[in-house]
């Protein structure tokens, strides 16, 4: 049947189109949950990859429907969520163009899975990524900036992130690349 397109141009959901291949193999985070002055100190978000997929048969709670009370099967995606590491805190102060990084205080000990994340090729480097940092923490005058810098950052900004990155070596991905993350 040549001219496909004029007797039935097209089947399924445009909500799927266009299908590409995805730009970032993590996902972004495009807003936070508002913050509730009430509520005590906690992370808003949590880092996660999808495993697959499967199915479940639960009942419907929904009245007026006509599967009320009845069994349904339905499609639910794995989410893998290996246990994460927080490794510094960034500042934010508010700007009218959006909030702006006022402070970044990194760990005292970072894990090597950390530090070769900051370089292209590991194996070729000489591994002096945070050598400088961790100094800091060892001498008095390193740990007085430190001090500040974290009374500056609670003076003045407007809301504190954590810097967190993820153990994969716990979850079988193909990947094992360590993911940073900005809470």
């Amino acid at each position: 049947m040549s001219h496909r397109k004029f007797s039935a141009p097209r089947h399924g959901s445009m909500g799927f189109c266009p299908k590409k291949r995805s730009k970032r193999a993590r996902g972004k985070v495009k807003a936070f949950p508002k913050d509730d002055q009430s509520k005590p100190i906690h992370l808003t978000a949590f880092l996660g990859y999808k495993a697959g997929m499967t199915h479940i048969v639960r009942e419907v709670d929904k009245p007026g429907s006509k599967v009320n009370k009845k069994e349904v099967v339905e499609p639910v995606t794995i989410i893998e969520t290996p246990p994460m590491v927080i490794v510094g805190i960034v500042g934010y102060i508010d700007t009218p163009r959006g909030p702006r990084t006022f402070k970044t205080v990194f760990a005292e000990h970072l894990s090597e899975d950390c530090r070769r994340r900051f370089y292209k090729n590991w194996g070729k480097s000489k591994k002096k990524a945070f050598t400088k940092h961790a100094k800091k923490w060892q001498d008095e005058d390193g740990k007085k900036v430190i001090e500040s810098d974290l009374n500056k950052m609670k003076k003045y900004c407007s809301s504190i992130r954590v810097l967190a990155h993820t153990q994969v070596c716990f979850v079988f991905l193909n990947s094992f690349e360590r993911t940073f993350f900005n809470f």
